[in-house]
């Protein structure tokens, strides 16, 4: 058994401890937010906080999350209510297949919570990991921006 705190839950898990912490969050917690894009940690599509650091859930093993806090897009909210980040997203209309939105808006709500007031390059330079075939970044570099006035 591998204790954790998901989204401000506690969350006990049974998965062995070397399964991708996106497996267990997908497949045993129920939290389809996160995405499979590479497999790898190179694409951003799997991206959560990990004790609030920006880590890839694909290729983190389940048994380095124990005791720690997991926030996945569907925690970056309290409530009902929606993040900032998510909120501008939806008003500038920045997503569009959303494969890969959630890991940006991950990233996102990580770089406003240390930066409130960052500019396009900073906005720019945490989201470059993050691959994206539509071409919405500068769309959501956008609604970042809206995000922090």
């Amino acid at each position: 058994m591998i204790r954790l705190t998901v989204n401000g839950a506690a969350a006990e898990v049974t998965a062995e401890p070397g399964t991708p912490l996106l497996d267990v969050l997908r497949g045993e917690l129920g939290l389809v937010g996160t995405r499979f894009g590479c497999g790898a940690g190179l694409c951003g599509a799997c991206f959560v906080l990990l004790d609030g650091v920006v880590t890839a859930a694909c290729d983190t093993p389940l048994s380095a999350a124990e005791g720690r806090a997991v926030v996945t897009v569907e925690g970056l909210a309290p409530g009902d209510e929606l993040h900032a980040v998510q909120r501008a997203v939806l008003e500038e209309q920045a997503g569009q297949c959303g494969y890969c939105l959630s890991g940006m808006l991950v990233s996102a709500a990580a770089l406003l919570a240390r930066e409130p007031r960052p500019d396009e390059p900073a906005v720019v330079a945490a989201l470059d990991r993050h691959l994206c075939r539509c071409g919405v970044q500068r769309r959501v570099v956008r609604a970042v921006l809206k995000a922090a006035e």
